[in-house]
């Protein structure tokens, strides 16, 4: 069961995309296409095994009192087409390192440990208005497999069981970006697509941050029983955690 605090920032940041987002959506405003967001590759740290608890809060498993460790996020946006429709009934998926490196998958833990109160992965199924809700934590950068990767949080939509669509979300500013090498294999136009801000949450008394990551899905993706994808921009190579 999840704390009753969590349903309510759940609504107050949902209600308040609903606002922000009203007149994005009005018939007319979309004369041109929005920019499609930048495909990249899933990783090879997608669980094996998931958590015991996979909701849309990172920060608490289960009944547990103590939380995980780190910056406390709520990352929130909407699930678009390019034409500027919502996505709804869309399975968002989101996963990342704890605050010691570590992935929630046998192959993706730091030898020195990992933190055992943190989800590392959660989903989100999209509301009507595309809109979907996460409580987690700023990510940080790590090296895994004698591989450096700047902060990100891994994120995967799916519609009707099937995959249609994979990215990563990077940290804006961020001094890792500028070393990383997915970031220096993408052209400049779609790394601004997946480069997010993390701000401040007016208010908190303990430092919270809200980030706002909106989604531009292009044509309709399926995915083969080969598991290939199609539809989508061809991702760069699965070496990048």
């Amino acid at each position: 069961m999840q704390p009753s605090g969590l349903f309510w920032n759940r609504r107050r940041f949902l209600q308040g995309l609903t606002i922000a987002g009203a007149a994005c959506t009005a018939p007319g405003v979309f004369a041109q296409k929005l920019i499609e967001t930048a495909t990249t590759t899933e990783g090879p740290f997608y669980p094996d095994k998931m958590p015991l608890d996979t909701d849309n809060d990172l920060l608490i498993l289960n009944d547990a009192i103590t939380p995980g460790v780190g910056q406390v996020t709520h990352l929130s946006g909407r699930l678009l087409s390019a034409a500027g429709q919502p996505i709804r009934n869309a399975f968002v998926e989101i996963w990342q390192v704890d605050n010691t490196g570590s992935y929630v998958h046998t192959g993706g833990r730091q030898p020195t440990g990992h933190d055992k109160n943190f989800q590392g992965y959660g989903r989100f199924l999209s509301d009507s208005k595309g809109q979907y809700y996460f409580r987690t934590i700023k990510p940080i950068e790590y090296t895994l497999i004698n591989i450096f990767r700047t902060a990100h949080i891994h994120f995967a939509i799916s519609r009707s069981g099937k995959r249609v669509f994979t990215t990563q979300m990077l940290v804006a500013g961020h001094p890792g970006n500028a070393r990383d090498n997915l970031t220096q294999r993408m052209d400049k136009a779609a790394l601004a697509t997946i480069l997010v801000d993390f701000k401040p949450m007016p208010g908190s008394k303990i430092g919270e941050l809200t980030a706002n990551f909106d989604v531009v899905l292009g044509k309709t993706a399926s995915e083969g029983e080969d598991g290939v994808l199609r539809g989508v921009a061809a991702p760069l190579s699965r070496r990048n955690p």
